[in-house]
């Protein structure tokens, strides 16, 4: 239990499908099995049944949504363990328990006592929630192996592969701190005594302290991509795919859309636009 969960199951657009599926499902659950004695809600035709009980669902899987995207930022920075993914399934299945127990005593004025009907609620919204939810995660892990057997069969099948450079990053007493791929760093910042690193991790920018100058790493990394554009940023050029000049100055455009437009000063502008037309031509 003290696994972490694979990362597919948080991945944005493995949770919009199971957010989607679990919706259907519960419509389909509630119009055939018919819990909470849904049938007998209101006296309305099989079509108004259907429309109402939709209603009810959407409002109820409202809860999984807010759930996964709490579990989307959360796991993207932390990883999630097993342990904490069951106890989060189980805390959805409480939640949408007591929606639907709400629903059932103040709206439809269920005489039962409240912890009948709740007990009643949980074991009905887990069945609506385990049974796709396992489908789906059986569903992802094969998608996922069929991905790695695709690219394993793709790497074997080409030519060599070609082995990007590591960046080694060592502190002031030359420890190693840090090693990123070249096409993985994005750019550096001074922050006070120390250079904070920005690279991609998981389809996201993430960022690494170490305690060292940038006029050290600079002269360190004299002579890759890695090109000083102010007095407090490294830019790593591979990354740049604009660079545009405006009144105020030169700003260049990385590829990552979350990550800031970098300005460049004047002290380094000849630098940079020559080391763009380097790369133009």
């Amino acid at each position: 239990m003290n696994q972490k969960i694979p990362e597919y199951l948080y991945e944005k657009g493995n949770i919009t499908r199971l957010i989607i599926y679990t919706a259907l499902f519960a419509l389909v659950f509630i119009n055939i099995y018919q819990p909470f004695d849904s049938r007998n809600w209101v006296p309305v035709s099989e079509v108004m049944f259907l429309v109402s009980s939709s209603l009810v669902i959407l409002t109820g899987v409202l809860v999984v949504v807010i759930s996964r995207i709490i579990m989307f930022h959360y796991a993207g920075r932390h990883g999630l363990f097993l342990w904490q993914y069951a106890l989060w399934i189980v805390g959805e299945i409480i939640a949408m328990a007591t929606f639907y127990t709400l629903f059932q005593s103040l709206v439809l004025d269920d005489p039962r006592t409240y912890s009948e009907m709740l007990r009643q609620s949980f074991i009905n919204t887990a069945l609506v929630l385990l049974l796709p939810y396992s489908i789906l995660w059986l569903y992802f892990a094969l998608k996922d192996k069929d991905r790695k057997l695709a690219r394993l069969i793709s790497d074997k099948g080409g030519s060599e592969p070609v082995l990007l450079p590591m960046l080694n990053f060592r502190d002031e007493k030359r420890e190693l701190k840090l090693s990123v791929r070249s096409d993985q760093l994005l750019w550096i910042e001074a922050a006070d005594n120390y250079a904070k690193i920005h690279y991609t991790h998981k389809g996201r920018i993430a960022a690494f302290m170490i305690r060292n100058t940038l006029k050290n790493l600079e002269q360190e990394f004299s002579g890759s991509s890695l090109v000083r554009c102010n007095r407090s940023t490294i830019v790593n050029f591979d990354k740049v795919k604009v660079l545009r000049k405006e009144q105020n100055g030169i700003y260049l455009g990385l590829e990552m859309d979350s990550a800031p437009d970098i300005p460049v000063s004047a002290t380094y502008a000849n630098k940079v636009l020559a080391r763009f037309s380097g790369y133009s031509e």
